[in-house]
């Protein structure tokens, strides 16, 4: 049993299956690293009210939805590699809009509408990757182990982008000093995060053509508008639970903090894959998501008495780095025949446009009074543990499918 575990695993981890994974953690960084920076060069270089800013980086969850219905036709009707890379390319292009110094880029309507378009670029490129790519590069009785595998890549990308973009921005300030003003100094810094998105968009684009995907003959009667590999509709009460749980982390997105407790959050991560292995493989079910929200519960109540303690973002990355693993998992097992894919693409749109929204929350409303934003995020987050133990566990215990 052990000698055939293994084959698998060496199996699963080709030449292929690393590239994807790769670029997968490199297209996630592209965007999260602009959470913490694009703030500032709004509010600094454009001078932009918190509002303003507010409404603009919860407009990107709005952007992940609209190509979703799209998706199926594109990767039935095209090359689905090739619309990967257009999506990314794309994306990267946006990033170099604020370089070019355009004389309509510092008005409020028209940054929403280009952040907007960069979560449509992100969206459709991830429910490509997701729900079709990194599927086609493994067997069948792989998929969830692989499905499990990339989506590590992706959220670590939670932590090293934010921390590369705000370590980008310390060190260009310290090889460069510049003595301008602290609008044109922001603008300045900033361009060099959105060189370097652009630069990962173009890594994941060449990683991903390295790859050869056989072609596929276009299938006949397919729709131009679907549900397929876009949104589970049968899965809405998981999809709930799970922005309950990640709008109180992009909440917390918001707050201006140092480098390295994005960095921390990374050892919560690394802990969070040892309890899967050792702690939680022979648990009962429900221990997972419990035990995740009690430990983001934990830290919130922490920052609430003292912002201070070193303890707050290795518990967020742990209980977190829990949560989304077993969701996954749900989101997969609640799936029928065929809809893995889709499955994959609502998990996709629940983890990120919940960090969106929680983003934009936090500007929007919570700019001033910190203290109400960490009570409003831990009254979330016990209404998710809430619903979790009350109705979606028993829910997903009676209608899943695998």
């Amino acid at each position: 049993m052990n000698t055939q575990n293994t084959t698998v695993h060496i199996r699963l981890w080709h030449r292929e299956f690393w590239l994807m994974s790769i670029a997968n953690l490199l297209l996630s960084m592209a965007v999260t690293m602009l959470i913490p920076t694009l703030p500032l060069w709004m509010m600094q270089a454009l001078h932009f009210s918190r509002e303003e800013v507010g409404l603009i980086m919860g407009v990107f969850a709005v952007g992940l939805f609209l190509p979703g219905v799209f998706c199926s036709y594109l990767v039935q009707q095209r090359r689905r590699n090739l619309v990967f890379v257009w999506c990314v390319l794309l994306l990267g292009l946006s990033m170099v809009l604020p370089m070019l110094s355009l004389p309509f880029f510092n008005r409020p309507l028209v940054v929403g509408m280009w952040r907007l378009a960069q979560g449509a670029f992100f969206g459709l490129a991830q429910m490509v990757l997701t729900s079709t790519l990194i599927i086609d590069t493994c067997e069948s009785h792989q998929r969830t182990e692989a499905n499990h595998s990339a989506t590590w890549f992706g959220r670590f990308a939670l932590s090293l982008g934010p921390m590369a973009g705000l370590l980008l921005i310390a060190l260009s300030r310290a090889l460069c000093p510049l003595h301008l003003e602290n609008g044109c100094e922001s603008n300045l810094l900033f361009l060099n995060v959105a060189f370097i998105s652009l630069v990962c968009c173009l890594v994941a684009v060449i990683l991903v053509l390295m790859i050869h995907f056989p072609f596929r003959v276009p299938e006949d009667g397919v729709r131009l508008i679907s549900l397929d590999r876009f949104f589970l509709t049968s899965g809405f009460p998981l999809f709930l639970n799970l922005i309950l749980i990640t709008v109180p982390i992009g909440m917390l997105m918001s707050m201006r903090v140092p480098a390295n407790s994005y960095g921390m959050v990374m050892i919560g991560f690394l802990l969070a894959l040892l309890a899967q292995r050792f702690v939680f493989r022979n648990a009962e079910l429900k221990s997972e998501v419990v035990t995740g929200l009690i430990l983001i519960s934990t830290a919130l109540i922490i920052l609430l008495a003292s912002r201070l303690s070193p303890l707050t973002t290795p518990l967020l990355g742990l209980g977190l780095g829990i949560v989304g693993t077993r969701f996954l998992l749900f989101f997969i097992k609640l799936s029928r025949h065929c809809q893995r894919g889709t499955s994959q693409s609502t998990f996709m749109l629940g983890w990120e446009s919940g960090l969106a929204l929680g983003v934009g929350l936090g500007y929007y409303c919570f700019a001033d009074n910190v203290q109400l934003m960490l009570s409003i995020a831990l009254s979330l987050v016990l209404l998710a543990l809430a619903m979790y133990v009350v109705f979606t566990h028993q829910w997903f215990v009676t209608h899943k499918n695998r």
